[in-house]
């Protein structure tokens, strides 16, 4: 996947680890290095940047005040020595929050949240949109059932096993949710190791967990970022 970013760091042995990390792991894109809050300012109105590399402990403006300047649509990846911070982090649009020194698979793990999060959000191919809203099929024991997309609440993974709940039936199907996951892109993503949920079915997110009908399903830490990253496409 090909993204913008840039970075905005006062250590230049900490941005040389992180240009480096990039260089070799990624292709996106590095549209600037600066070296403090109002240099990265000035570069963001020459430059489109997708996701924005930040020290927080910098002179003058430092990275959290920096991130409250940011437009809305710009993400955050907070690079740091200080722990402290991490909670207060995601009062923006952060991703992740990587303490320093960054190792090659810390930042992996950050480049697979990143990329998920944009490709989530990226707009649809407009065959794709349109096959989206229709239907498929699944094989339930000798029958091939038909099921539309709109119906579709929830799947739960039991094993080998797949229940397919739509508002209307129940369908179990043999295949494994991995494989489900991997074929379907919004409105539906992952929210937990056993669930796959319909985003247009949510009635309410409270307690880390997930309303739809009648149905309380969990949403564990490991999908979290990526689906409130899609959820906050509908915030008003």
């Amino acid at each position: 996947m090909s993204l913008n970013c840039l970075i905005v760091d006062d250590e230049p042995n900490a941005v040389k680890l992180l240009e480096l990390h990039i260089q070799q792991t990624t292709n996106w894109h590095i549209v600037g290095v600066c070296y403090n809050a109002l240099e990265a300012l000035e570069c963001l109105k020459q430059h489109k940047a997708d996701v924005v590399f930040l020290d927080i402990n910098m002179p003058r403006l430092n990275g959290m005040e920096l991130a409250g300047l940011l437009p809305s649509h710009v993400k955050i990846v907070f690079t740091t020595a200080y722990s402290e911070f991490a909670a207060a982090s995601y009062n923006f649009q952060t991703l992740d929050y990587l303490l320093k020194p960054i190792t090659l698979t810390r930042f992996l793990a950050a480049r697979q949240k990143v990329e998920t999060v944009f490709r989530l959000t990226a707009p649809a191919d407009k065959t794709e949109e349109q096959e989206q809203q229709d239907y498929f099929f699944v094989k339930s024991g000798k029958t091939l059932q038909r099921i539309r997309l709109q119906d579709l609440l929830y799947f739960e993974g039991e094993k080998e096993y797949v229940r397919v709940v739509t508002s209307k039936e129940e369908v179990l199907v043999y295949k494994r949710l991995k494989e489900i996951a991997e074929q379907l892109g919004p409105p539906f993503i992952r929210v937990h190791n056993s669930y796959i949920v319909n985003t247009s079915q949510i009635e309410r997110i409270l307690d880390n967990h997930i309303h739809i009908a009648d149905k309380r399903i969990p949403l564990s830490e490991k999908f979290r970022s990526e689906f409130m990253a899609l959820i906050q496409q509908r915030f008003l």
